[in-house]
């Protein structure tokens, strides 16, 4: 089933951007692990609706996840299947009544209408919206928890937003309270480029007045891996995260360490020389590779950038084609519509990142 990932700790997401709910459901977690649900919540307020300042859609929703299983009255995983669920209350589905033949620009109307016909809920992208992701930030914001007690910290921050770009985190020396420092900022941006808010903040407002909107870049970081932990191949931590991240709408690339610029490099360039640090343990000099040879961890933190595209819903007058009629259509979509999409996706790379890892480290072992 496409809605599901993982091997040893299984996630499926359900529900659709207008209908009553959207959730997870995940089997495989180990029981008795406590949930502080008070952090769950402050990680799924970074990617609800309707928090971005003036580059969030003007839906607002709690995002106050339900569990129906999985999870005990004290709050401790029980071991059984988690199924948690989160109301759909700000819809607006009329706003979406002049989509039912004609398909947006840059959405995946026209290959769903393609693929289910009649049956495909255009209202809000239907199964297809990014609402299904507060499903992948409970199990991801989850799974965040339980790493963090194995000592495994992950982390993300904006590296680029249109023309804008923010200063990376240090392949080599990045810390725990670096990732820390980036949960509290405004737009979820590391401590050093928090004072650049405002630059966004215009950028934002200005794309919005025009009916236009950008995308963006993320950096995340895991920390903490231990040294061969992966698969060879198809197995691979690069193979494994990639296919989390990918199935957050919007993603169009993800890159490890030095990505496509490694094509660029010489071999003598790219290398990362091996030296023991004073506790003994082998370190490297650079991370070019960001921390993964072989699909295996190298001991060294994890890095990658995940590429997202600007949000395809906008006001400006778009050529399209009307299905119905069988000819040429011209759209503007309405509705609320965040002009960048990118300070929320932040979240959603985390428990992507999170969720892949915790399933690779398989802690019931089995």
């Amino acid at each position: 089933m496409s809605e599901s990932f993982g091997e040893h700790i299984r996630l499926t997401l359900f529900g659709a951007s207008h209908g009553p709910a959207v959730g997870a459901f995940v089997t495989g977690l180990p029981a008795g692990e406590a949930v502080d649900p008070a952090a769950l919540q402050r990680f799924l307020d970074r990617r609800a609706p309707g928090r971005g300042g003036a580059a969030s859609t003007a839906r607002k929703e709690p995002d106050h996840p339900e569990f129906l299983s999985g999870l005990s009255p004290s709050g401790v995983l029980d071991g059984t299947p988690l199924c948690a669920l989160v109301r759909n209350l700000d819809t607006r589905s009329g706003d979406y009544a002049a989509l039912a033949s004609v398909p947006r620009p840059g959405h995946a109307d026209f290959p769903a209408r393609a693929k289910y016909g009649d049956a495909f809920d255009p209202r809000g992208g239907g199964h297809f919206s990014a609402r299904l992701t507060a499903g992948l930030c409970i199990a991801g914001g989850i799974a965040k928890q339980l790493l963090a007690r194995r000592g495994i910290f992950v982390g993300a921050h904006l590296l680029s937003v249109g023309p804008l770009s923010f200063t990376p985190f240090d392949p080599v020396a990045v810390s725990r309270e670096d990732l820390e420092a980036v949960e509290p900022a405004k737009y979820s941006l590391s401590v050093a480029d928090a004072a650049r808010a405002e630059e966004l903040t215009a950028l934002f407002e200005r794309v919005r007045a025009v009916g236009d909107s950008v995308g963006g870049s993320i950096e995340c970081c895991v920390l903490g891996l231990p040294a061969g932990l992966g698969e060879p191949h198809f197995g691979g931590l690069e193979s494994r995260i990639s296919a989390a991240v990918f199935g957050i709408p919007a993603v169009k690339a993800v890159a490890f360490g030095e990505g496509e610029n490694a094509a660029r490099l010489s071999g003598s360039e790219n290398n990362d020389a091996y030296f023991f640090d004073e506790a003994g343990a082998v370190r490297t000099r650079t991370n070019h590779a960001g921390g993964i040879l072989g699909g295996l961890a190298t001991g060294m933190p994890l890095l990658f950038r995940a590429a997202v595209k600007p949000t395809p819903s906008i006001a400006l007058p778009q050529e399209s084609v009307d299905l119905a009629k069988r000819e040429a259509a011209t759209l503007s979509v309405r509705g609320r519509h965040d002009a960048c999409v990118v300070p929320r996706a932040v979240a959603c790379v985390e428990a992507a990142a999170a969720f892949a890892i915790l399933d690779t480290l398989n802690p019931e072992g089995n």
